[in-house]
This record gives C-alpha cells, sequence and structure tokens, in this order.
C-alpha cells in the first residue's frame, strides 16, 4: 500500500472540530486544482505561451469536439466523437507548433495579438479522494467563458466546460488530456488562433 493511501486510510473516521478529516483533506485537493488550473489561465492571459506549455504532459491530447444541433430524443449524441470531426485535436507536438506560429508575429490571425481573458469556474472531482500519487491521474471538470477582442471592434464570447485529465507530477499536476466543448454548433468566431 503506497504512503498516500495509508495515510488516506487513517484518515477514515477522524474528525477536526467535527469536520471529517477526510473531507477536509478531499477538499484541500479541490483547492490545490483550482489553484494549477487558475495559474494556467493566468499564464496564458498573459501571453506566457511557451511557459503554458509546460502545464501538458508529452502525451497530450488536446481536444475540441463539434456541437451538433439534434432532436430531443437523440440530444444525449449532440457532440462529435472521438474519432469525428473536430474543431481541434492536436498532441502537445501540433500545440507547441500552433504557439511557436503565434510567436512568429507574423501569424496572420494574430497580428497584432488577440487580448484575451478567461474565467474558469464550476471546478469539481467527480470522485471522493483525499490525495493523488505520483503519476495518478483524476477527471477535473470545469465551466470556462473566454473573452477575445482584436483590433478595433472584433469581439467573441465563447462558453462551455472542459473534462481535464490531470496528473500528479511531483508537488503540481500536468494536463494530459483536455476535453473543449463550446455551446455552439456554429463557430461564431473568425478562427481558433487563441487557447482554452
Amino acid at each position: 500500500m503506497s504512503d498516500i493511501a495509508k495515510n488516506s486510510a487513517d484518515l477514515q473516521g477522524k474528525t477536526i472540530g467535527g469536520l471529517p478529516i477526510d473531507r477536509l483533506a478531499h477538499l484541500i485537493l479541490i483547492r490545490e486544482i483550482e489553484d494549477f488550473l487558475y495559474t494556467e489561465m493566468d499564464v496564458l492571459d498573459n501571453r506566457e505561451f511557451e511557459r503554458w506549455l509546460e502545464f501538458f504532459s508529452d502525451d497530450l491530447r488536446y481536444w475540441m469536439p463539434m456541437r451538433k444541433n439534434l432532436a430531443f430524443r437523440d440530444h444525449h449524441h449532440d457532440i462529435t466523437g472521438p474519432d469525428d470531426a473536430a474543431w481541434i485535436d492536436d498532441d502537445k507536438n501540433i500545440l507547441t507548433k500552433r504557439v511557436k506560429q503565434i510567436l512568429t508575429g507574423i501569424h496572420w490571425a494574430e497580428e497584432p495579438l488577440s487580448r484575451v481573458s478567461h474565467i474558469i469556474t464550476n471546478v469539481r472531482i467527480d470522485r471522493s479522494i483525499t490525495a493523488l500519487a505520483e503519476g495518478e491521474e483524476v477527471e477535473v471538470k470545469s465551466g470556462f467563458l473566454v473573452h477575445r477582442n482584436r483590433l478595433e471592434t472584433e469581439t467573441d464570447f465563447l462558453a462551455g466546460r472542459r473534462i481535464d485529465i490531470l496528473r500528479r507530477s511531483g508537488d503540481s499536476f500536468l494536463i494530459a488530456k483536455r476535453t473543449i466543448v463550446i455551446d455552439q454548433s456554429v463557430l461564431l468566431a473568425k478562427n481558433l488562433t487563441f487557447f482554452f
């Protein structure tokens, strides 16, 4: 049994001020995850694109499926599957190339650079865990709102949800998979040269 699993087992039934210690440990883990995601967005909003890439594992899948308009009876199939068409389906290598292209300063859709702000909310994990061992993964769901302004009048708002697979790496995490689901079946932005 790992030290983390043993320590988690030792927490069962114990309390501090009437609150179960294992519940407090769970809340601390969620707060650690939130801080990681908020830091990632801050780095991205500050256009530190090369540093932003360090938040991702080398085996990353960065995927934005498309939404479909379907009858109510089929509404649970309104997102394209993992092998269907997608707005974005990148690995770490492709994502790195996208960043390098923007950093050339001659990317036609990002000259001048867009002003982008991200809001992340409703961060949650579905399982009741108190800690993650090195290399262990957890699914994290969140909602987002992205605002982009470019030139004088080009403004885009994209809202949706993300499903991230975070992997424990030292005292932090790496994003092993990011699924981005926007609430649009027709992309209203002129391009997707910004990141989520």
